[in-house]
């Protein structure tokens, strides 16, 4: 399915989302917050060719990361950038929802546009290496929800999850990444 066909079929259902149980998120706040712990998450990456990856997160079923043919992939997944923004997104989406439960909001409507503006000049330092900044040098984020709450409610559930959003900060601020081989 197509980001168009995505927002047309989206755009024709009006019936609330299926929501996240209130005493669900009430159970897990209380948790965390007994047991402020960072959890370590773990993806396995195994290259398979070209520029074609499969990933391996917890137990569930692969996922695959490729790269369009205009980049010597074959165009059967998105590129790990395009993840990026899916991810950003879905943590959005998640975080909007909690806040959704916490307020008592149903939501009708949840949709993120995602654009990344990505310098590629240095192809993965095998190209130009001059340019000052690699990766993402914009993000844009349009969030279009609706529900009953007034829309200035909707606006402030949309802040506070981008303010709280891991993903959000994972691109936002500075952290290391360590890099090694086995």
């Amino acid at each position: 399915m197509t980001m168009a066909e995505a927002t047309t079929t989206t755009a024709e259902v009006s019936a609330p989302l299926t929501p996240i149980p209130q005493d669900g998120l009430t159970e897990l706040a209380a948790k965390n917050k007994a047991n402020p712990a960072d959890k370590t998450l773990k993806v396995k990456t195994v290259c398979t060719g070209k520029f074609r990856s499969l990933n391996y997160a917890r137990d569930l079923d692969a996922f695959v990361i490729d790269e369009p043919p205009v980049l010597l992939g074959d165009n059967t997944a998105p590129n790990p950038s395009e993840i990026v923004l899916g991810a950003l997104g879905s943590c959005l989406v998640v975080g909007i929802q909690a806040n959704a439960a916490a307020k008592g909001v149903t939501l009708t409507k949840l949709e993120i546009a995602l654009e990344g503006d990505i310098n590629i000049v240095s192809t993965w330092g095998t190209g130009e290496l001059e340019k000052p900044q690699i990766g993402f040098t914009d993000v844009r984020v349009k969030v279009d929800i609706d529900g009953d709450a007034e829309r200035s409610v909707l606006e402030e559930m949309v802040a506070h999850a981008n303010t709280w959003s891991p993903v959000s900060a994972t691109l936002s601020n500075p952290m290391p990444v360590s890099v090694s081989t086995v």
